[in-house]
């Protein structure tokens, strides 16, 4: 993208009596839409000679539209970057990616590049086309493991349905501090909301005085030694950070997990979170789709040096 650059667009007839900002989502689609929404406000957006300054401004049908595209840290976040992605299976609609851990999925304050959208973009010239580059849903920096992104818009918006009706089946593997004290398997359901004491954390809260959102965590304890436990968990809900909150809340910190209270073991630095298996119905052929990631090595190293035995069949129990 130049220093800035100036664009002529005319809002198609399905697009009449929509937001303005919304309209510009939809043609524009390589743009996030507080960018956008920047542009308006800044009155870099302009029709028969005059500034638009509301997003919430309606179009309609054939009208022109004017914008002037300004580069800022977050415009240069959405351009390609080649970089090692590995892909567990992929067709014309869907991709199932096995993300290393350290990699950030989306472009944000401090991470405007090198992250995982920048490389969907260099691997797939569709997913320029898609909002967020077809990513559906997301893993922490820190946790590795297996994501679906989509290929096309009609398949977004079905994994992302599927998502939110908890047809998309995921489970993680875990490695917690301390001595495993409840039955096999413990439902954890307390809503997380934002830490009111740590406003970089997020908290089991009570929702009587503080907000935030349903959650529910299934853990089963497949073993455990004097220092550790492994973990499956199983998402039922998507909240953010939600196994490291339900876990630590209960008194089972991740290893290598600082902002939860876990502490470093055998050199693992980071949260020892690995999104294990992946399991969801195909959008388009109704197949039904699962798949199983091996930990990598810092984690594998982790259980070999805690003493505790990973023996890598998938577990489709759904306890």
């Amino acid at each position: 993208m130049q220093p800035s650059e100036q664009l002529s667009l005319r809002v198609p007839a399905d697009a009449h009596g929509e937001r303005l900002d919304k309209t510009l989502c939809a043609l524009l689609p390589a743009f996030s839409r507080s960018y956008l929404q920047q542009r308006i406000t800044e009155g870099d957006v302009r029709s028969g000679g005059m500034a638009l300054v509301k997003a919430s401004n309606r179009v309609r049908t054939e009208q022109v539209l004017e914008i002037i595209l300004r580069e800022t840290p977050q415009s240069q976040a959405f351009v390609p970057e080649a970089m090692d992605i590995t892909v567990v299976y992929e067709d014309a609609h869907l991709r199932v990616i096995d993300k290393s851990a350290g990699r950030v999925v989306h472009p944000a304050p401090g991470h405007w590049q090198g992250t995982l959208l920048n490389g969907l973009l260099a691997l797939d010239e569709q997913a320029m086309l898609l909002p967020r580059a077809g990513i559906v849903h997301r893993l922490d920096k820190d946790t590795s493991g297996l994501m679906v992104v989509a290929r096309t818009r009609q398949v977004m918006d079905a994994l992302v349905d599927a998502i939110a009706a908890r047809e998309v089946r995921r489970q993680y593997l875990a490695v917690a501090r301390g001595r495993w004290r409840w039955p096999q398997a413990l439902e954890l359901a307390g809503p997380i909301g934002r830490d009111p004491q740590h406003r970089q954390r997020m908290a089991v809260v009570d929702l009587d005085r503080h907000s935030g959102k349903p959650a529910r965590t299934t853990a089963v304890c497949l073993g455990q030694s004097e220092q550790a436990c492994l973990l499956k968990c199983i998402l039922h809900t998507g909240r953010t950070h939600q196994i490291r909150v339900h876990l630590a809340h209960a008194g089972f910190p991740l290893v290598g997990d600082s902002l939860y209270g876990g502490r470093p073991l055998a050199d693992m630095q980071r949260q020892a979170l690995h999104a294990w298996q992946l399991a969801f119905k195909h959008p388009v052929t109704g197949q039904s789709m699962a798949f199983a990631a091996e930990p990598p090595p810092d984690m594998m190293h982790l259980l070999n040096q805690t003493g505790l035995r990973y023996n890598g069949a998938p577990d489709d129990d759904p306890a």
